[in-house]
């Protein structure tokens, strides 16, 4: 009761400070707020925290305080002990599909409201901007311009702050520790989608608002004068065209085109996020960049945290290497034995000798539940990097199969969903297209695993594979005793498999899988590491981090400022009696001075965040060590899986498509369920298709086995190999 006390005013607290936060950026454009901020910086600006503690404490900090609230929330959620199926909520339809579009995508209810509300935001922040422009225009110094210039000009500026507000959002979705988004029960994988839509936005209006400034300036004679300019104080014209080339270089390496077929491209170029942010500093003012601070703020800090975490390296303990022309690999990797996780989680692995700097994601195929000692990982060799990785282990093992040599990985997570309701519901319908199978295997495994005396998981699971070739079927492995034998379990689960480019054949799911489960097991030396994969730190120790630096860095600009910038500690009655003496003082200060004292405020909490995480790490890891003990021995081949049932309850199906149609009619009367969860992954086509189907069952009267209303729940998984 206290717990559900504790949880209740935490929500509570977390929407006061999201709806003041929000009020301020509503309130920010009128003309009210302008005059009353510049008071209240005046009054500000000779206390000991200045103008620019005040700016942290309006535009920052609430969003770094949500963040350490909802750690604090997630932390005690985390440790509520497992609950029962909920009653299906009347607000249930909001997390299923409303629009489903090949452009936009599958988008719900809530998602369409939120980008709806977003975009209001942007038309009254610009309307009410540049309507208070054109009742005063005023002539600018250097520039001889037109009226219709002038006007131009106003409009070109006020672009900027709309790519401003896209910017004070855009990198908040890619956060992994000090997710905000986890909050709302949607995982990092899912809101990447935000952040391109956020980026391409900004760059829209960053390039409208430097293209026009450019054009207003070229038609005026003075683009030589100004685009060169490194003013002392103001905006640095310099300073923002870099920022804008680097934006776009960024933006152009991003499109699907480069992405895919180039990732070391995309890669490496999105780092420039870097140069992207100082210049942006230098361009818009510390004033300006407090708006957007929170989230650069709580990236550099989840960034370091995780280069912390993912600290020392572990090994590879074992690769089965499935002999087929699909090229596909699960590695067995050690983790600490408290180290638990929910299924769809996902790890990045860095593997120095391959890469020393690219980290690539995988969904994770096994449960904590069931391995204590290990986790496991399937690698679908498709693309350059996980080509070379294959190359490397297959010419290692045909030069000395006896005696595989150490192999290092980083490891960064595994990151996962905070609740387990997507998999609450009286049946299961899963659905998936090639290697979108992965998250499916660790929902297999984690259903037929736990006890279900304490977890209300479905027990009617019916899973939907749809593969080019039949040899694809080698994923399901690792499930084949689930697959194969389910008497051993309380999991009643039935599996079409429709194999899209190969004739009929006679063949059956069970002689599919034997044949086709021919492995090659590799045990690697651990001579390298004896450090197991222990996981993120706790919420809780997260919060504490975000709290701690968020001190540093107000303390090192309160310091910095007081011993560079001596003349902001006169008084105000000093600031009364000689202003012209005070104009001039604040004159002789470069901005950029300025800016660059933010900045080295900002590296050195970060850094000393960082080193306190390291020595906490270490400790923990010298604490807890354990040696690793593989099994070693010479790279063995495994074949067919025995089994006791002799009855084949699973359909295989060739050439041709599933009929999704007939699929959601005929599930409900094979299972009895009333609640039916559609948990789909795999190619963007079949993922609309599902959803569109599950927008029509929701909007019509669906009438399932004895009469019951069926509901179809929507949930869209995302896959990494």
């Amino acid at each position: 009761m206290a717990k559900a006390i504790q949880l209740a005013v935490l929500k509570v607290l977390m929407i006061i400070i999201f709806a003041g936060w929000i009020a301020v950026w509503i309130q920010k454009p009128t003309n009210m707020w302008t005059r009353k901020w510049k008071g209240a910086e005046d009054s500000s600006r000779y206390t000991v925290f200045g103008y620019y503690g005040l700016n942290f404490a309006v535009y920052t900090f609430p969003l770094i305080s949500l963040t350490i609230i909802g750690l604090v929330y997630l932390n005690l959620v985390s440790k509520e002990p497992p609950r029962s199926r909920p009653a299906r909520s009347a607000t249930i339809g909001f997390s299923n599909p409303v629009l489903v579009n090949s452009f936009l995508g599958i988008l719900s209810s809530i998602e369409i409201l939120a980008v709806f509300l977003f975009v209001l935001f942007l038309a009254w922040t610009y309307y009410a901007r540049i309507s208070n422009d054109f009742k005063k225009l005023m002539p600018v110094k250097s520039l001889n311009l037109d009226l219709w210039q002038l006007r131009y000009l106003r409009v070109a500026t006020r672009f900027g702050l709309l790519a401003e507000a896209c910017l004070a959002l855009l990198l908040l979705p890619i956060l992994r520790g000090l997710a905000l988004f986890q909050i709302l029960g949607i995982q990092f994988e899912a809101s990447v989608r935000y952040h391109i839509w956020l980026g391409t936005s900004m760059i829209l209006f960053a390039t409208i608002h430097g293209a026009s400034t450019l054009f207003i300036w070229g038609v005026s004679h003075h683009i030589q004068d100004e685009m060169w300019r490194w003013q002392k104080t103001g905006r640095i014209y310099l300073a923002g065209e870099i920022a804008l080339v680097t934006g776009l270089v960024i933006w152009i390496t991003s499109l699907p085109q480069i992405r895919r077929r180039r990732f070391e491209i995309f890669y490496y170029t999105h780092h420039l996020y870097i140069v992207f942010l100082i210049f942006f500093l230098f361009h818009a003012g510390d004033r300006h960049f407090y708006s957007v601070f929170a989230g650069i703020f709580l990236f550099g800090l989840d960034k370091l945290l995780r280069i912390v975490q993912s600290r020392p390296e572990t090994c590879v303990l074992s690769a089965r290497i499935f002999l087929l022309p699909g090229k596909a690999i699960e590695l067995t990797l050690p983790k600490d034995p408290r180290l638990k996780y929910t299924p769809t989680s996902v790890i990045y692995m860095k593997i120095p000798s391959i890469s020393k700097f690219q980290w690539h994601p995988f969904s994770i195929t096994s449960s904590s539940n069931l391995d204590d000692h290990t986790m496991s990982v399937v690698v679908k060799c498709n693309g350059g990097w996980t080509r070379t990785f294959y190359d490397v282990i297959q010419a290692e093992l045909d030069s000395d199969p006896g005696s595989m040599s150490c192999m290092p990985v980083s490891v960064e997570g595994p990151y996962g969903p905070a609740s387990l309701d997507f998999l609450r519901h009286d049946s299961l319908l899963m659905i998936a297209g090639g290697a979108g199978i992965t998250p499916f295997l660790s929902i297999l495994k984690e259903i037929a695993s736990v006890n279900s005396s304490r977890y209300r998981f479905p027990t009617q699971v019916q899973l939907i594979y749809v593969v080019k070739k039949s040899q694809d079927i080698c994923l399901l492995n690792s499930v084949s005793s689930l697959l194969l034998n389910q008497s051993s379990t309380q999991l009643s689960l039935k599996l079409k498999v429709y194999v899209t480019q190969e004739e009929t054949s006679d063949a059956t799911v069970r002689g599919l899988v034997n044949d086709l489960s021919l492995v090659r097991t590799v045990n690697f030396s651990t001579e390298c590491s004896n450090y197991a994969v222990h996981g993120p730190e706790s919420p809780i120790w997260m919060a504490a981090m975000a709290a701690l630096s968020s001190i540093k860095f107000m303390v090192s600009l309160i310091c910095f400022n007081h011993i560079f910038l001596p003349h902001e500690k006169k008084s105000a009655v000093t600031e009364k009696i000689l202003p012209s003496e005070k104009k001039a003082a604040k004159e002789k200060t470069p901005s950029s001075v300025v800016d660059l004292l933010l900045l080295a405020s900002f590296i050195i909490a970060l850094a000393c965040n960082a080193f306190l995480a390291s020595i906490l790490r270490w400790k923990r890891l010298k604490k807890d060590i354990r040696p690793l003990s593989p099994k070693h021995g010479k790279a063995t081949e495994h074949g067919s899986v025995e089994t006791g049932s002799p009855v084949e309850e699973h359909e295989l199906h060739f050439g041709g498509r599933p009929d999704f149609q007939d699929i959601f009619s005929e599930f409900p009367n094979e299972t009895g369920g009333s609640d039916i969860g559609v948990l789909v992954c795999g190619p963007v086509s079949m993922k609309e298709s599902v959803a569109s189907l599950c927008q029509l069952k929701s909007q019509g009267l669906n009438i399932g086995s004895r009469g019951k209303k069926t509901y179809f729940s929507f949930h869209s998984l995302n896959f990494t190999l």
